[in-house]
């Protein structure tokens, strides 16, 4: 009598069988998955990675063309270098760029002139003394006119420029002037005792809190700073009268600190007529054509700086987000 396989027996033996094979394509399929990201991932950062070094590439780029870059014309023209805003250093109407736009407009042969187009209050006597001098220097070494052309504004340090100038145009409603030094501040002594705070000030020499806010003035250190400040202010009335010469027509306001506008300042003698740049341009330097020697913050290097910027912004938070401790 022969034993025969029991039925149950057979889809047992299939389900054996067929296990490992669908463990297998189970496997398979992952893994080529985990291939494609892997794959998807690398040619996203590759991607990745030249975008970045074409933005980085453009960048470099910019930053060389705004270098190399010369404003130079060999035919006839007007030279014009704004002065605008603040003069101060690090701004663009700095000592730095003002100066070197003045060289290169000068050392152009096309150039006939140089107008400076002024609209500031006014700011540091150090840079605008720097320009002045830079500016007789090169007048002297070019056999070249200056003339300053006077938009809003042309106050301060802005007018200490401008007397170093041939001659002043101005609009009439121009506003001028203003030849006078000052040092301001704050004082806090008496909110602090009403707050009941103490000020605890310590120093190595005895006038090294001088101006401190939070202390009394003392009478001594405010007629120091008096006196540097009258010695700054007769250096800038010299400075006009070697620029304006006999055309000024002193008064005993002339140099008290006030402004007047621009039909004013052609009577009083701080300018010597009213004009715009084309009218400087056509009817006085006799050279219609224009041409710009501002120097103007590269737009590579502006990039750059907010590129740098937003990455050390980015390294910062990130740092913070770990636990790293940055001081």
């Amino acid at each position: 009598m022969t034993d025969e396989p029991s039925g149950p027996s057979t889809p047992v033996a299939q389900t054996s069988l067929a296990a490992p094979q669908w463990e297998r394509e189970t496997i398979e399929k992952l893994l080529f998955a985990s291939l494609r990201e892997q794959q998807a991932a690398r040619r996203w950062r590759v991607f990745s990675r030249l975008i970045w070094l074409a933005i980085f590439g453009g960048i470099l780029w910019l930053i060389y063309m705004g270098q190399t870059a010369t404003t130079t014309t060999s035919s006839p023209h007007t030279a014009v270098i704004d002065i605008k805003g603040e003069i101060a250093d690090g701004a663009e109407a700095s000592a730095e760029y003002v100066v070197g736009s003045l060289k290169t407009a000068f050392e152009d042969s096309g150039a006939q002139a140089v107008v400076l187009l002024i609209n500031s209050p006014g700011g540091s006597p150090v840079q605008a003394g720097i320009i002045n001098d830079e500016i007789h220097r090169l007048k002297a070494l070019h056999d070249k006119k200056v003339y300053a052309v006077v938009e809003e504004t042309c106050a301060s340090a802005a007018y200490y420029i401008a007397s170093a100038a041939d001659e002043i145009y101005v609009d009439k409603a121009s506003m001028v002037g203003s030849i006078g030094v000052l040092m301001d501040g704050f004082g806090f002594t008496g909110l602090m005792e009403k707050l009941g705070i103490e000020r605890r000030l310590l120093t190595a020499g005895a006038n090294k809190g001088m101006l401190d806010p939070f202390s009394p003035q003392d009478e001594t250190q405010r007629a120091y700073i008096q006196t540097m400040l009258s010695e700054i202010h007769a250096q800038f009335i010299a400075v006009v009268k070697k620029g304006r010469g006999e055309r000024l027509k002193e008064t005993p306001d002339t140099f008290s600190g006030l402004v007047w506008n621009g039909q004013q300042a052609v009577q009083l003698g701080l300018a010597d007529g009213l004009g715009n740049l084309d009218f400087v341009a056509r009817e006085v330097v006799k050279a219609e054509d224009i041409v710009d020697y501002t120097h103007r913050e590269n737009v590579g290097l502006r990039l750059a700086k907010r590129f740098g910027a937003s990455i050390g912004e980015g390294m910062f938070h990130a740092a913070r987000a770990a636990g790293v401790q940055l001081r």
